[in-house]
């Protein structure tokens, strides 16, 4: 039985449900029917966002197993914000690119520590033991 409450394994499905939505909608399109095919820092970090909607999708059946990639949303939001958005928006301003990458970004940061099981986190990821650094057991019959 879970220690996470029916509500909050929801709540987690919902957030994996809307990151793979939202990227499907938004990068995928551009990753399937590029302008140009260009190998360059923008289809690499493209490729790598469209693929964290596909592994998001595992998040629907394991919600609990996938917070990693909850982690790593809210992380690589919030450090977008703070060393992107800030510094642009205290110099000069924010364009329209900016204005609303901050609003999506905005969004996963206010949004992702709302369902995000604290508790959880803390004693499984936190408090565990580490995984020792060799294996040795496989659980392979002799």
């Amino acid at each position: 039985m879970s220690p996470i409450s029916t509500l909050r394994l929801t709540l987690l499905r919902a957030m994996y449900l809307l990151i793979s939505v939202g990227l499907f909608m938004t990068v995928w399109p551009a990753i399937l029917f590029p302008t140009e095919r260009l190998a360059n820092a923008n289809s690499v970090a493209l490729t790598l966002v469209g693929s964290l909607g596909l592994v998001s999708l595992l998040g629907l059946r394991y919600p609990l197993k996938m917070l990693p990639i909850l982690i790593f949303e809210l992380l690589w939001k919030a450090a977008w914000i703070v060393a992107y958005a800030v510094p642009l928006w205290v110099e000069k301003g924010l364009d329209t690119y900016a204005s609303e990458t901050l609003f999506a970004t905005g969004m996963g940061v206010v949004l992702v520590p709302l369902v995000l099981p604290w508790r959880y986190i803390f004693k499984h990821y936190i408090m565990a033991d580490a995984e020792p650094l060799r294996c040795t057991n496989l659980g392979v019959a002799k």
